[in-house]
């Protein structure tokens, strides 16, 4: 069979392309010295990852490489990764055959590597850029990724720019923060070193030429820069002048977040970042237009997900009493304003407690559920390995057994959409202007509280930005839950009715809406006529000794929102209530205030007043929409007392707002985080098993292994061809009734994934 060959050379790869079919890439170090086409088949010889191609398109690679078309980008093609993060004297320690070998093992495809920026790992040619004492005549860097390369990996590069060295300092003082007393900035860690200025000339000039000298050596598919965004308000000269021309005022004396100044500065600081950014990237793309800058955390979520096309979420382990959830919800909020462009969640293989044990190791268990909850909700994972000599290897084998069954399972973790019918709402705009009064301290516990009471009643849910409240961000959603989203525009509000008008639900709590977009309060709820409440010009709290009567209706019925808690008669109170007044006295009172009354001395306990009509949850029906509202702080208070009592309150209401039967019903005797997920030809349903004696404070000894029985809606217009359980590799017995598939999934370890193939 005659052919045509057309043979490419762009940013460092040979691009091949066989009769307008596939096209394959090799690196610019495996040059090609002869392609002949015999029998039908097209060889090519010399360094190159293959020895034939077919001619309908498909190879035959020495090693079991992927193929990589020209039609995908690179940044979706990569979905195990490692980081390892070279240290200053590595060059003399490390061993790059360990791991080659250990890449191979993992079915790692994608790979993070130190560059430059505070320490150079190869033969930098700049001035003052300082290269390893312990490099010599090598290049670690350049060989690690030769290496990579022949196994067909993403290549990105690691910078970190935060800090320098003496001779910077000296020959250049206007690259170092400077503190609001006007002393250059040490370092909090190394004293000898400085802190650099992010919005000036050593971001702008100085690293601008690191990164083009990185990309023009090595043509890796992005830079990823640590620590690019500064550490506070810097009060160097050039901050000074460039803030006062931008806004005209000096720069803030305080970082209150309430302070307009501060607010100021926030917002010019986020400005000048996006400038940053958008220059490092296009100068890497003038060197390879394929090629990324990669900013690790950005301040605004919204242009986070504007303007990447691939994103490193640094959420690298848990910390004092932060909960495992914690990284399924920072990949929520992500995706939130990413969708499903590609998120890499880095996570180290060592403590990330206050003292900073870098070369320590989590325990296994730890490691897998903090894995498992980033994966289940979209995330790539990405191990973090400090310095590249490894003496503790513990983890090695837990992290390659991991990456082994995500590598088996790689079509069922290409997620085309979320299947979640509730959304959560999280508000950057709120966090930033509201709060201040007694009443509003820690505000972030109301998203908290709601997070958790969600994940132990096993709800599935996507985490929802409230910039992107639009017909087209909320159309999958029935549900809208808004934990205390006090902080919102008239804009916002009116896509919130209109959510309702077309028949979605809401719940919401306490303050939500008083507040405008500038944290200006309103002389009502902006959302009153929803919620059916109007503001009574006061927050009462903290109440001690108070209580919620739960009552029956006139037929003597308990409303849906009270499902499991029918015999309590009363449930304890929460510690604020925003008092309102109800717009219209016929709607649903299944819930009211009984008053503080002493706690002591014991003899004097007992309520002054038995019954009251203060509503303390509103229930309405507008059209197919309903509406719920909490004027307390039950979210808030759920976190901080974890009462079971407020969690199935919560999850009744939810159900009751949510009118239709859930995409995924798990029932457990544990606590099971779900995710459910449509790819091309099938959908998932992720159980990540958090029942453990350490949950709530970490880490993980060990997994305590869980039952459940799984209750699943088929998408319309699709039929059930085969049930897989994926890490265990059996394939259960399930029961079809309608558009519902039901099975048993015993003993759930750390991770499990129900896979149903669709026809």
């Amino acid at each position: 069979m005659d052919g045509v060959i057309n043979i490419d050379y762009i940013c460092g790869a040979f691009l091949l392309k066989f009769n307008n079919n596939k096209y394959y890439n090799m690196d610019r170090r495996n040059f090609i010295r002869n392609v002949s086409i015999a029998g039908g088949a097209m060889a090519i010889s010399g360094n190159a990852a293959f020895t034939t191609m077919a001619a309908d398109g498909e190879s035959l690679p020495l090693q079991q490489m992927r193929q990589m078309q020209s039609d995908e980008p690179w940044f979706n093609k990569a979905m195990r990764w490692a980081q390892v993060a070279f240290v200053e004297n590595d060059p003399e320690k490390y061993d790059r055959q360990f791991w080659v070998d250990y890449f191979k093992k993992a079915h790692i495809d994608g790979v993070l590597l130190s560059a430059g920026g505070i320490v150079a790992n190869y033969p930098t040619q700049i001035p003052l850029h300082h290269r390893s004492d312990w490099l010599g005549d090598k290049d670690i860097l350049g060989d690690l990724i030769a290496e990579c390369r022949k196994m067909e990996m993403t290549v990105v590069l690691r910078t970190d720019p935060h800090a320098v060295r003496q001779d910077v300092c000296d020959a250049h003082p206007e690259y170092i923060a400077v503190t609001a007393d006007g002393q250059k900035r040490r370092h909090w860690a190394r004293t000898d070193l400085w802190v650099t200025c992010a919005l000036g000339p050593y971001n702008f000039e100085f690293m601008t030429e690191v990164h083009k000298e990185i990309m023009q050596r090595y043509m890796p598919e992005g830079i990823f820069s640590n620590r690019w965004a500064g550490h506070g308000v810097c009060y160097c000269d050039s901050c000074k002048k460039l803030f006062k021309a931008a806004t005209g005022l000096n720069l803030p004396k305080n970082t209150n977040r309430l302070d307009p100044v501060y607010q100021k500065w926030n917002d010019w600081q986020t400005d000048r970042l996006k400038e940053l950014w958008f220059l490092w990237d296009a100068e890497i793309r003038k060197i390879k237009p394929t090629a990324r800058f990669i900013p690790n955390g950005f301040p605004d979520r919204m242009l986070t997900g504007k303007y990447s096309d691939f994103f490193f979420a640094d959420q690298q382990g848990r910390r004092g009493q932060s909960l495992p959830w914690e990284n399924a919800r920072g990949a929520k909020e992500l995706r939130a304003s990413l969708g499903l462009k590609p998120l890499i969640g880095i996570f180290s293989v060592g403590l990330e407690e206050e003292f900073r044990w870098k070369d320590s190791v989590q325990t296994d268990a730890e490691l897998r559920i903090w894995v498992a909850e980033g994966t289940a909700n979209g995330m790539k994972p990405c191990f973090v390995k400090f310095g590249a000599h490894v003496l503790d290897t513990r983890w090695m084998d837990t992290i390659a057994a991991v990456y082994q069954n995500y590598y088996k399972s790689e079509r069922y973790l290409r997620n085309t959409a979320s299947m979640s019918r509730i959304g959560v709402v999280f508000s950057q705009q709120t966090s930033r202007r509201y709060g201040g009064e007694s009443w509003q301290q820690n505000s972030n516990q109301h998203g908290m509280g709601m997070y958790h009471a969600l994940v132990e009643g096993s709800i599935p849910f996507d985490m929802v930005n409230d910039q992107m409240m639009d017909t087209e961000g909320l159309k999958q959603y029935k549900l809208l839950i808004l934990p205390n989203i006090a902080a919102l525009s008239d804009a916002q509000c009116d896509q919130l009715r209109a959510f309702v008008g077309a028949g979605g639900s809401i719940v919401a709590t306490y303050e939500t809406s008083l507040y405008d977009e500038n944290g200006k309060r309103r002389a009502d709820f902006g959302l009153k006529d929803l919620i059916g409440a109007s503001f009574d010009n006061a927050v009462e709290g903290p109440m001690r000794n108070s209580y919620l009567k739960l009552k029956k209706d006139a037929s003597g019925a308990f409303h849906p929102a009270l499902q499991g808690l029918e015999n309590a008669y009363r449930i304890i109170n929460t510690i604020y209530n925003v008092k309102v007044k109800p717009l219209d006295q016929s709607l649903p009172s299944p819930v009211t205030l009984v008053p503080t009354y002493p706690d002591l001395p014991m003899e004097d306990v007992y309520p002054r007043i038995e019954e009251t009509d203060i509503r303390e949850l509103y229930l309405r029906q507008v059209g197919k929409g309903r509406v719920a509202y909490f004027p307390v702080d039950i979210d808030r208070t759920f976190w901080q007392l974890m009462a079971d009592d407020h969690a199935r309150l919560l999850r009744s209401t939810i159900d009751w707002a949510l009118n239709e039967d859930p995409v995924v019903d798990v029932k457990c005797q544990g606590v099971m985080d779900v995710a459910v997920w449509r790819q091309k030809d099938s959908m998932t349903v992720h159980l990540v098993n958090l029942t453990n004696p350490m949950m709530m404070k970490g880490p993980f000894r060990d997994i305590f292994p869980v039952d459940a029985t799984v209750d699943i809606q088929i998408p319309d217009n699709s039929s059930v061809k085969a049930v897989k359980l994926l890490f265990c590799g059996k394939t259960p017995q399930y029961s079809i009734r309608g558009n519902r598939v039901s099975l048993y999934v015993p003993q759930v370890p750390d991770h499990e994934i129900v896979a149903i193939d669709l026809t």
